[in-house]
């Protein structure tokens, strides 16, 4: 991926660019993007942001010198949740936003995730129309003089992204005991601030960056270890992940509330009060049978997308959606927000919970039951599931099986040689037997690596 993309392979994942920072995500290539990215914009102003990882620096300086090159002037906001560059670039009328981030990724990936004018991540067509003038290369504009761009420092970014969030915050938090799980990334200085100023007992953890320790063991997508090792007590906990657009809650009595149970939280505490626009929430094809049988029992429709936050975007905004996201906690607010925000997120959670004066167990257990689901990743010669007759045999013959108290989805991921099978059932027995008798088949099919 290091320098210009191959006309074979596209450069745009379902999230932004990622890769290993320094080889598949060079210096050259990110200043390629910003190059690109700024030529075609004709010029303006730049919102970028960053998370902990040593990289981040780096690879700031090559979006900045990039951009500049062109004729783009930038702001560089440091280290913020990437829900604060959204926020920023709408209220300083910006012309692009970049959060530099390799999100719940090991600390030595990075990302870039272009933002447009209004804070929304960009359409396949526009991340399709840099990835095409990237690959065309020189002659860049080339501005001299007066027209080359300049950056400038925001040293108050977090305080402006906190003073924008606070307005959608409940009055008070006062009496609730939080323990929040920073993940060694973005959210280590704004989320701390954020709830304590709100009057909320906080305590914190992995909020102390080296640059290397982001993810580690801890945020969004290690739950347990605020549980295991933290001794939060009956304390809601609240993980992040590395830029903070995640949100996985631990309630009081310490069980895992993922993003579908939050969405079904907040979906019918919005139903309740007729403030669920569309009377729709929008998902993905990976949210638990459980969520869609809370929501179908209490009358709420649900549009389903493949996997990936820009497509539960693309519907809720065709659908006249406010409430969307994934199981993983990536959840959008189109009424409060333009992007997944952690930060949002987990002060939506929590105003359902002082509104209704409910302790978040109780709310969860009433949200939903969850289905067991067993999710089996497979590494395959070849992903074509449409020459693998004898899977959908087995799919058939394990949805017949299963009927109406679960399901199944066998998918080829599409970033990686690899064929997902998840299943859901009633027993957790079940669901895991199925999911490893599917997956023999798929081997059998597609081959082992």
């Amino acid at each position: 991926m290091a320098g210009n993309p191959s006309p074979s392979r596209r450069l745009f994942g379902t999230d932004g660019v990622r890769g290993v920072a320094n080889s598949d995500l060079d210096v050259d290539l990110v200043m390629g993007l910003a190059r690109a990215a700024g030529d075609l914009a004709g010029g303006g102003t730049v919102v970028v942001g960053r998370d902990t990882r040593r990289s981040g620096p780096m690879l700031v300086a090559a979006l900045q010198a990039g951009f500049n090159s062109v004729g783009v002037d930038t702001l560089d906001a440091g280290v913020i949740p990437i829900g604060g560059v959204s926020a920023l670039v709408a209220e300083l009328g910006a012309d692009l936003g970049v959060m530099v981030s390799a999100s719940h990724n090991p600390a030595q990936d990075n990302g870039i995730k272009f933002l447009d004018a209004d804070g929304f991540k960009l359409d396949d067509e526009r991340e399709a129309d840099i990835e095409a003038r990237l690959a065309l290369g020189a002659p860049w504009r080339r501005s001299t003089g007066a027209g080359v761009g300049t950056g400038r420092a925001l040293p108050d970014a977090t305080d402006r992204y906190l003073a924008a969030i606070r307005s959608h915050a409940p009055r008070s938090l006062q009496g609730l005991r939080l323990a929040l799980d920073c993940a060694n990334g973005a959210a280590h200085r704004a989320a701390p601030e954020l709830f304590g100023s709100l009057g909320a007992d906080v305590v914190t953890f992995f909020d102390d960056p080296d640059g290397m320790n982001i993810n580690d063991g801890c945020g969004a997508t290690s739950p347990e270890r605020l549980v295991s090792e933290t001794g939060v007590g009956d304390r809601i906990g609240l993980c992040f992940d590395g830029d903070a657009d995640r949100l996985i809650a631990v309630d009081e009595d310490g069980h895992v509330v993922n993003g579908d149970v939050t969405m079904a939280i907040i979906a019918l505490h919005l139903k309740r009060r007729g403030e669920l626009a569309g009377n729709t929430v929008v998902t993905t094809v990976m949210s638990n049978l459980g969520f869609r049988r809370s929501m179908r029992e209490a009358g709420i429709e649900l549009l389903e997308t493949q996997v990936g936050d820009r497509y539960v975007l693309a519907a809720m905004r065709e659908h006249g959606a406010v409430l969307g996201g994934e199981q993983s906690g990536h959840v959008i607010q189109l009424d409060r927000g333009t992007t997944g925000d952690g930060l949002l997120t987990a002060l939506r959670l929590l105003e359902v919970v002082v509104r209704e004066q409910r302790r978040l167990a109780d709310l969860r257990r009433e949200a939903m039951t969850e289905f067991p689901q067993v999710l089996v990743n497979l590494a395959v010669r070849s992903r074509d599931l449409d020459r693998a007759s004898g899977v959908d045999e087995a799919i058939v013959a394990a949805e017949a099986e299963l009927g109406d108290d679960g399901r199944v989805l066998v998918r080829a991921s599409g970033t990686e040689p690899v064929v997902r099978v998840m299943v859901e059932a009633s027993r957790a027995e079940t669901a895991d037997s199925i999911a490893h008798r599917l997956a023999a088949v798929v081997r059998q099919e597609l081959g082992r690596t």
